[in-house]
């Protein structure tokens, strides 16, 4: 009880903090988007209070743009697979069927006459797997295939049909409206999970179902969780060729995800999700409404991204790189957060529950782990499924991050600053490894020991999101080649006092996370 004062005294402390900083960004945000708008590219007429819409990221433009033609088709699909699946009691291979033809109509818009190289690629993916399951090298074969397909779709950019014989050129006219390429990404992760989740269950499933329910709260109420349902192998029966490629193709996640397994995807085509009641999907649909027009006030006031995409950036002192910087982090995952819940939204409503891909605020997270188990969530967790539990675990956890984060960069795209931004979060990750076998050995009895212990992990935290900083900005902001005009902003003495100002805010930020932290097990307890 006697600590209890002092934390609270702490607390104030910080939140006042808390407040002047942010009062400062967004006073000096303001200023540099007024003061720079005439030179910034990607503005566009707004619509609050005649200031100008930065629409300068390509994605968030296009998918801001086709929001309600894409709304549109949501509509329609739900209501038509819903009617279908009440009406007539459609189960497993009804459902599958229902919407296997309307995401192929969908893809047909989307990519035109190249639907043919996916669904091409996706039989050849499909006979591999059923030749080859008994196997034990099957599941090396299956990423061996899947890779080359990946490097070769973007090496050759989705081919051209002109490639197979000039009789074939004229369909090149006939692409559709997105390259196919780029969303193939996502069906290359869900035809590595359909071969190794089929090559697991031939060889037998080692998921205890009876301990599980004993650990979790959603299964122990008589529900089933998407971890229970994706790691419950199904019978050999359920992988069949229509439910595989319902699966490559299932409309609401085909384009940006959130990622599925196989197994969890067709469970729930026999048995829609439960887990979300009517009301919880609509006051989830209700909070992404609200979370979209928090996007369009950041857009209109603050033009973080069109300094980057305008190179002006480099024009500014340090602690104003540190403010857009900030700010274009914080517009990445507001991007990312509102697309992503909206296919999860689609997803949820048409029966199908899938993890959630940012379930943390980015300001909430003080180490790298924390940080990729809520940025793109799905996407980690399938990394472990199929990547990181295959390569050895944490018994080879230092030598299986290189390999994971350079598939994630692969996989992304194939650009050196994406592969600079894998090598440099590897490195980063190496200390953060080796601090907490430390730390996690070292247990401190005293209440000095326990403060300075509570003091070591928040400046541990504090250079942990520096070094995050540094390596999303090489990766998604700078590039390997703005590293150079980085550096010499910020390694000169002016630049000395913006750093220890930087530095101190990263400190006290994951000072407040271990204060939310606290509360949040508090009234857990």
């Amino acid at each position: 009880m006697g600590g209890m004062p002092w934390k609270r005294v702490e607390l104030a402390a910080l939140v006042l903090y808390a407040l002047g900083f942010y009062l400062v960004v967004i006073r000096k945000s303001l200023r540099l988007s007024h003061d720079y708008s005439g030179r910034l590219y990607g503005l566009r007429a707004g619509s609050l209070a005649g200031h100008l819409n930065d629409l300068s990221d390509a994605q968030w433009r296009n998918f801001r743009g086709n929001l309600p033609i894409l709304t549109g088709v949501m509509a329609a699909f739900l209501i038509l697979v819903n009617t279908l699946r009440y009406c007539y009691g459609l189960k497993g291979r009804g459902t599958a069927l229902a919407w296997l033809i309307l995401s192929l109509s969908y893809l047909c818009y989307l990519h035109g006459a190249c639907v043919v190289f996916i669904l091409l690629i996706a039989l050849i993916n499909y006979s591999m797997v059923k030749i080859f399951a008994h196997y034990k090298y099957c599941t090396s074969l299956i990423w061996s295939f899947n890779l080359s397909v990946l490097i070769l779709n973007r090496v050759y950019e989705g081919y051209s049909f002109s490639l197979f014989g000039q009789n074939l050129s004229v369909l090149d006219n006939y692409r559709g409206t997105f390259r196919w390429h780029i969303c193939f990404n996502f069906v290359v992760l869900r035809m590595i999970s359909f071969g190794c989740d089929y090559c697991w269950t031939i060889h037998s499933s080692h998921f205890d179902h009876k301990k599980h329910i004993q650990k979790c709260q959603v299964c122990y109420s008589g529900k089933t969780c998407y971890f229970a349902l994706q790691e419950k192998g199904l019978s050999v029966d359920r992988y069949t060729f229509l439910t595989y490629l319902c699966y490559l193709t299932y409309a609401p996640l085909y384009i940006a995800g959130p990622i599925v397994g196989y197994n969890a995807f067709a469970a729930q085509l026999e048995v829609p999700q439960k887990n979300y009641s009517f009301a919880q999907i609509s006051l989830y649909g209700l909070r992404w409404i609200l979370s979209f027009l928090l996007m369009e006030g950041m857009t209109h006031f603050f033009h973080y991204n069109a300094f980057v995409v305008s190179r002006l950036w480099q024009q500014l002192s340090p602690f104003e790189i540190f403010i857009i910087s900030y700010g274009v982090l914080n517009f990445m995952w507001l991007k990312f957060f509102l697309i992503w819940r909206y296919f999860r939204f689609w997803s949820l409503v048409g029966g199908v529950e899938t993890p959630e891909n940012m379930p943390k605020c980015i300001n909430n997270c003080h180490d790298l782990e924390s940080f990729w188990k809520s940025w793109h969530a799905s996407f980690n967790r399938w990394l472990v499924r199929y990547l990181y539990i295959p390569l050895g675990g944490s018994r080879r956890k230092l030598l299986s991050i290189w390999v994971i984060f350079t598939f994630v960069a692969v996989w992304h795209d194939l650009e050196w600053k994406l592969v600079s931004w894998a090598w440099l979060t590897c490195l980063f990750f190496i200390p953060e490894i080796l601090v907490k076998s430390l730390s996690n050995k070292f247990q401190a009895s005293s209440s000095l020991g326990m403060l300075v212990h509570r003091e070591f992990k928040a400046i541990a935290g504090a250079v942990t999101i520096s070094c995050l900083m540094v390596a999303n900005l090489v990766g998604y902001v700078v590039g390997p080649s703005g590293i150079k005009v980085l550096i010499s902003k910020m390694a000169g003495k002016e630049a000395l006092p913006a750093l220890a100002f930087i530095f101190t805010t990263f400190y006290v930020g994951v000072k407040l996370m271990f204060h939310i932290r606290e509360a949040s097990s508090s009234q857990q307890g």
